[in-house]
């Protein structure tokens, strides 16, 4: 089925039709070979869910299909919740992503490690909380949390390799816990779930909910896997949710609600502080979320897989357009892959329209350093776009050259997007008060081409 676009959308159905049609038969294809007993997906664009379908069953005795509402385990994918709720803390200033462990965890091995080190998968901290828990699906409460993490390894060096840590996440969870005094499910609800209206997302799971299975690789039968209650771990990857909802989800991605998180904070989790393969260098890990390159497009998002289910989140954020895929079985569903593939189709066949252009708002005060320039013998040309102050250098790539300014006093400019940005462009007057040069992040930029020895005063 095709989802009702929300007020002020277009669905793919109605702009898209031929598109909608290949996305239809890209999850056809992915369900039979996946051979899941379901699969459903969806597609985000600006800030809406405008276009879903659903292959298959969510529960097969009686057959039910599912629906934009029908929940799934989202697995890993709730660790960016987490990450989210701990960086909502940070900009509060309730806690310092640099914190160790043990200011929040007191009298706990590995209570050196970091916030940002366990965010970031960079803590040298062993995979799974101790003992079996995917043998016997027995997840441990807080206590036992606390007691069998001295039991706990540091198998790596901090900062040495991305080394995935379940547990790391598990422990982040116990910290929000305990600066906001509340559970983590009620932190995530009143500060992410609430907010974005996913009403269908949470860690109890409806009666309808779509089943999870195992489907034999040589027999082909399917059978039920018993529901997964993570107890004290839930914040690792407890959450059900589902393609309305996640959508909405992959929708604050691309562009942040402030109610929940800055976009500027969302940016920076969105920053790979790890190289995930070291050898490819085509996915990295930042503060929660997890990025890979799709040709030449950074996709973020994450995956998840539990007993029964694999999902993905894809978002490419500066078109704004999100994937969500939900599949219902243990194995064999390559849900990320599958959501990034869809996002790349969308942006393929319809990529984001060139916005109008409109005429500048004047700004006379900056007249004067308007136009060619130059520093360390390359070209850069200043101008006026809206009403924002640019720099570009002519002929290079516009997403590494170009830097957006805003004023930071008399004669100074803060590079506030793109290259260089945070440092400082300070504009340089004669005795007449006429602008003799500029220096941007300390270099000399002149109207002429000028030799580093042309510019040295004895």
């Amino acid at each position: 089925m095709t989802a009702d676009p929300l007020p002020g959308t277009t669905s793919l159905a109605t702009a898209a039709p031929e598109l909608a049609r290949r996305l239809e038969r890209m999850v056809r294809q992915a369900q039979h070979d996946w051979r899941s007993p379901a699969v459903s997906a969806g597609v985000v664009r600006d800030g809406s869910l405008v276009w879903s379908t659903h292959v298959g069953s969510a529960r097969l005795d009686p057959a039910c299909a599912p629906t934009d509402d029908t929940q799934y385990m989202i697995g890993s994918i709730t660790k960016t919740f987490t990450a989210v709720l701990v960086m909502a803390l940070r900009d509060e200033g309730r806690l310092r992503l640099d914190d160790r462990l043990s200011t929040w965890l007191p009298d706990t091995r590995h209570g050196d490690v970091t916030l940002r080190q366990m965010l970031a998968h960079s803590s040298g901290l062993q995979r799974e909380p101790v003992g079996r828990i995917w043998e016997t699906l027995d997840a441990p409460d807080e206590q036992r949390l606390h007691a069998e993490l001295e039991q706990a390894e540091r198998v790596l060096p901090p900062h040495f390799v991305f080394h995935y840590s379940n547990l790391a996440y598990a422990l982040l969870g116990q910290v929000v816990e305990r600066v906001e005094g509340a559970p983590w499910e009620d932190v995530a609800r009143r500060r992410i779930l609430d907010p974005l209206e996913m009403r269908h997302t949470g860690l109890t799971p409806r009666e309808d909910r779509a089943l999870g299975y195992q489907v034999h690789p040589f027999s082909g039968l399917a059978t039920q896997e018993p529901r997964f209650d993570l107890r004290a771990t839930a914040a690792l990857g407890g959450l059900w949710s589902t393609v309305a909802d996640l959508g909405r989800y992959a929708a604050f991605v691309a562009d942040p609600v402030e109610e929940v998180l800055s976009a500027d904070t969302v940016e920076e989790m969105c920053r790979p502080l790890v190289i995930t393969d070291p050898d490819g260098w085509t996915g990295g890990y930042g503060l929660g979320f997890g990025m890979g390159r799709l040709g030449e497009r950074v996709l973020v998002g994450h995956g998840g897989a539990m007993p029964g289910y694999l999902t993905g989140l894809r978002v490419r954020r500066a078109d704004g357009v999100g994937a969500v895929v939900f599949a219902n079985t243990t194995a064999g569903a390559d849900s990320l892959v599958l959501a990034g593939r869809l996002v790349a189709e969308v942006l393929d066949a319809e990529p984001r329209p060139a916005q109008a252009w409109v005429p500048s708002t004047p700004r006379p005060e900056l007249a004067e350093i308007l136009g060619s320039w130059w520093s360390e013998g390359e070209e850069l040309v200043f101008e006026v776009r809206g009403e924002d102050l640019w720099c570009r250098v002519p002929g290079a790539p516009a997403t590494t050259n170009e830097t957006r300014f805003e004023a930071d006093g008399a004669d100074r400019f803060r590079a506030v997007q793109g290259r260089e940005r945070g440092e400082l462009l300070e504009v340089a007057r004669d005795e007449e008060g006429k602008v003799s040069r500029m220096y941007f992040a300390t270099y000399a930029v002149t109207r002429e081409p000028r030799a580093f020895a042309d510019l040295v005063t004895p």
